[in-house]
């Protein structure tokens, strides 16, 4: 039987602008331009004859024609997501493929990971690190382990880890002369930031120092950049307690003050949806929340 239907590309191009509202987070997520993203729109539109976007002041709301065209396009590019993400993992059957954030890859999760190896030398697992969100089915992903509060669309999540956020420094900054005994201490030296630059207030506050400008010192866009800094002594940073532990451990770090927050965010690990795990899958996962209950139970 014969199919009419319009370049896959364009229907593509569609779903994602229609699920986001947005041609620019379409493109991002697409990895091509906002113009590619408007043509291929175009092309959608002569090819069935009506128009599936209007722009309003904020941003873009679906037509009527697209409000019908997008739930049937969302769930008929998963199903296809799925069916290739099956067949790659049938063909890879013990191989696992894990995406995260680079300070946590670095930190937390290789320095563990010859554990896992010596317990299932059968399995063999590859990392990838990016900065944004992907989507674990199209891109052949098994598992992500993401930093945030647990409420992303379309993949399945469970509370991996907690962390508390403290100051840590590099032993030699104790060794220069200012003294670093109690929190209002910290106006005599370097703040070192990540992007959430709300917590130095938060700690402060909590430690009743209200008159230090969080704002001076250096600032990076990565926490492993922050983590790195501090070891090399360019001021005291508000450590991650999942990131730092092993820097405490062997001595790069120290902590100056006994008081911890608790982190507003977790660690998360998140599945494809509606896609059951196979038993490859849930032994590194069984693994991971091994590691994690040791972590936390120190």
């Amino acid at each position: 039987m014969s199919r009419r239907l319009p370049p896959l590309t364009a229907l593509r191009a569609f779903e994602a602008a229609g699920r986001l509202l947005s041609f620019t987070r379409a493109a991002d997520e697409l990895n091509v331009t906002q113009a590619a993203v408007s043509h291929q729109i175009k092309t959608l539109e002569e090819a069935i004859g009506a128009t599936l976007f209007r722009r309003v002041h904020r941003g873009l709301l679906l037509t009527d024609t697209g409000q019908a065209l997008l739930p049937a396009m969302t769930q008929a590019l998963d199903t296809m997501a799925e069916a290739f993400d099956g067949l790659s993992r049938r063909s890879r059957p013990n191989q696992i493929a894990v995406t995260t954030m680079d300070s946590f890859a670095s930190s937390w999760l290789l320095p563990r990971l010859l554990r896992f190896r010596k317990e299932r030398p059968d399995l063999d697992v590859s990392i990838s690190t990016y900065d944004g969100l992907v989507d674990l089915a199209a891109d052949g992903f098994d598992l992500g382990i993401r930093y945030g509060r647990g409420d992303w669309k379309r993949v399945t999540a469970q509370r991996f880890m907690t962390e508390e956020i403290f100051p840590v420094c590099a032993p030699s900054l104790l060794e220069e002369g200012k003294p670093l005994n109690e929190p209002c201490d910290l106006g005599h030296f370097s703040l070192l930031h990540d992007d959430m630059t709300q917590d130095w207030n938060m700690w402060l506050q909590a430690a009743g120092v209200g008159d230090i400008d969080v704002s001076r010192g250096m600032a990076f866009t990565h926490s492993n950049l922050v983590i790195q800094a501090a070891r090399e002594g360019a001021g005291v940073a508000l450590g991650r307690s999942v990131l730092v532990q092993g820097d405490l451990d062997e001595g790069r770090l120290v902590r100056p003050f006994d008081l911890s927050l608790p982190a507003y965010y977790g660690y998360w690990l998140v599945t494809p949806p509606n896609i059951k795990p196979r038993r490859e899958l849930k032994a590194f996962i069984e693994w991971l929340n091994a590691e994690a209950g040791a972590h936390e139970n120190r």
